[in-house]
């Protein structure tokens, strides 16, 4: 039960819903209209749980290796070179190890396209080429490092294994040799590995280091293999699968379908796993106009990716829960709006959409690189996505809640319980209207925090009007809210809202 009242910009238009029945009280105009709802945490109901390392985050195996990875838009011309060479991510760096602590708990998955062909070299420093069959070296110093940077971060670690033909015997079967090295390397240096992919996005196997010719018969084969080894050799960690983009062959006739890699491998995983872009990005030729950025269709691909794969986990893995293991606004290493305010809301909205409709775990792509990443890749210092994931993790906990209110194309309204104060809900309000404001009301009091940007394609963004920042030594700031009195409550325009408020029944 809700009550909704449509008031500013629609005039005289007053409606009601009362017990889901709508009264029209009067209408004198038709004009779109900024929309009262009421926030009242005493009728919100559990709808579900995530995962406490729900929100997480990719950090790839070339930048672990170092290696060409997606040249950032500054350096230009793309259409020569969508790559720059750069060397590997410093994780002992302190600012890069206490801002990713921050959004612990958290799984750190190590993978990626070039995990494909990576060789996990049993030296400390790797050798000057890769042997054949592959296209870059692990060094056991480098993974030392993502074990050490783990336990920095409370980070659980999830990988994949190299796939690539130097990986397999004189006849094409994959072997777990490489991929027992790495188990070995993990346990010798004090980590452990929590889940893995038997490979990054089997979907597109011919262009991401499998042999050629490598279709869905063939990986149908090695996943058994894998599958039967990871029992023996890691028992302790999850098995996630199919990890795959999509569910149709690529243009060019190189994909495999999902369906066709589910239906080849069997029953066979822990988890159901699946990558998620909502585009491409202009390094691989498509260029969307950011003005759709806060639309209802852009924010609902999520939706409609997650009901395919949704029905690929019910006609083959059923009743297994769903982890998105890759994710971000673009693949190929992210639009230009991607490191600024503008792609919050889709960062937001779509981690409420997930958790609200029952996905456990959500990576995102990257922590620290390309456009997409968290943070700066140079200098580590935070984005605006960044500083949402750190409120996210701060308010948002792992009950989860129907908020109760309409759907509405400009507005979208989650609920979680908080994580640490029991009783207490955190509401989080997205109004994507760019240049009109949205009216709540509060059936009680709450703390408000609210995000905005002077522009939104800005680098940085305002917590109730002060700007995000590290301050001195990298702390953090102190996330402040601001009380906000029982009654009505402005959204402004293009702004975020988180709302804390007491005596939720289904917190205590």
């Amino acid at each position: 039960m809700y009550t909704r009242t449509a008031t500013g910009r629609c005039g005289n238009v007053r409606i009601a819903h009362v017990i889901g029945v709508a009264l029209l009280v009067a209408a004198t105009s038709r004009t779109a209209c900024a929309s009262e709802v009421v926030i009242a945490p005493p009728r919100m109901k559990a709808i579900g749980t995530v995962d406490s390392r729900f929100q997480s985050y990719n950090v790839e195996m070339v930048e672990v290796t170092g290696g060409r990875f997606w040249k950032p838009y500054a350096e230009g011309r793309m259409q020569r070179d969508r790559y720059s060479g750069r060397p590997p991510i410093d994780l002992a760096n302190t600012r890069l190890r206490k801002v990713a602590a921050a959004l612990s708990p958290a799984y750190i998955r190590v993978s990626g396209t070039w995990a494909n062909a990576t060789y996990v070299a049993d030296t400390e420093t790797a050798p000057s080429a890769p042997p054949a069959g592959f296209n870059t070296v692990l060094s056991r110093a480098q993974w030392r490092g993502v074990i050490d940077f783990a336990r920095a971060a409370d980070a659980e670690i999830v990988t994949s294994f190299a796939v690539s033909p130097g990986s397999r015997d004189a006849n094409g079967v994959w072997m777990p040799d490489q991929a027992q090295r790495l188990i070995d390397a993990t346990r010798s240096l004090g980590g452990r590995i929590a889940a893995a992919e038997f490979m990054n996005e089997p979907t597109l196997a011919a262009n991401n280091g499998a042999p050629p010719g490598y279709d869905a018969e063939a990986y149908g084969r090695d996943f058994r293999i894998f599958r039967d080894w990871m029992r023996r050799s890691a028992p302790e960690a999850l098995i996630l699968g199919p990890g795959s983009i999509g569910d149709a062959p690529s243009p060019s006739g190189s994909g495999i379908t999902t369906r066709d890699l589910l239906a080849a491998s069997g029953p066979s995983v822990d988890r159901f796993s699946y990558h998620h872009y909502n585009t491409l990005s202009p390094r691989c030729g498509v260029h969307d106009d950011p003005l759709q950025a806060l639309s209802e269709e852009w924010l609902a691909r999520t939706d409609a990716t997650l009901a395919v794969y949704r029905a690929l986990r019910d006609a083959f893995e059923p009743d297994k829960p769903i982890w998105l293991t890759e994710t971000a606004d673009a693949a190929c290493g992210g639009n230009p709006w991607d490191a600024t305010f503008l792609d919050t809301f889709r960062y937001l909205d779509q981690l409420g959409r997930l958790a609200r409709a029952g996905v456990q775990v959500v990576m995102h792509n990257t922590l620290a690189a390309s456009d997409y990443g968290l943070l700066d890749e140079q200098s580590f210092r935070p984005r605006p996505n960044y500083w949402a994931a750190l409120l996210w993790r701060r308010l948002m906990g792992t009950t989860v809640l129907e908020a109760e209110t309409p759907s509405m194309p400009d507005f979208h309204a989650y609920a979680h319980c908080h994580p640490n104060t029991k009783g207490a809900v955190s509401v989080l309000l997205i109004n994507s209207a760019r240049n009109a404001p949205h009216v709540v009301t509060l059936a009680g009091p709450a703390e408000r925090y609210t995000l905005q940007a002077d522009r939104l394609q800005s680098a940085t963004v305002r917590l109730n009007g002060e700007p995000m920042e590290l301050a001195a030594n990298d702390g953090l700031p102190r996330l402040q809210g601001r009380p906000a009195p029982a009654g009505r409550l402005r959204l402004p325009p293009a702004s975020i809202t988180f709302l804390v408020m007491p005596d939720a029944a289904a917190c205590r």
